[in-house]
């Protein structure tokens, strides 16, 4: 199934492909500062793919804090937060965030409240290698 998320405006989209039925998706509320400002709520799939796009790239913000292992990418005019990206080795991967899904898939898991504060940075890239979404070659 391909899924569609976007900014408030339009000028940052996602396109999500996953074979696992929403029901089943591993829906995750990280309960660091960030994301809990920005009501986040992730999923991932690493059998899956992602793709982030820009229609206006200019309004593409690419945040970093903590420990700068992830860019969070934010549109400039809307303030959405539509998910993040890593690099680790030659692998590109990245979380959606669900909130950005247009329209929102109804029968979404209950998100699961995650704390990553204590993970090292070797662990925290670990871990998000084996549960983040590849990017597609033409992903941001």
């Amino acid at each position: 199934m391909d899924y569609v998320a976007h900014c408030h405006g339009g000028a940052l989209s996602a396109h999500y492909h996953t074979l696992l039925p929403v029901a089943s998706w591993s829906v995750r509320a990280c309960q660091c500062a960030f994301c809990t400002a920005h009501g986040a709520v992730s999923t991932s799939d690493s059998g899956g793919s992602l793709t982030f796009s820009a229609s206006e790239p200019e309004l593409l913000r690419r945040y970093q804090f903590g420990t700068r292992s992830a860019d969070f990418l934010i549109c400039r005019n809307c303030g959405v937060f539509l998910g993040a990206v890593m690099m680790q080795g030659s692998q590109r991967s990245g979380v959606l965030n669900v909130r950005s899904l247009r329209p929102s898939p109804s029968d979404l898991p209950a998100p699961q409240p995650m704390q990553y504060g204590s993970e090292g940075m070797e662990d925290r890239a670990q871990r998000r290698t084996a549960r983040w979404t590849p990017l597609s070659a033409d992903s941001l």
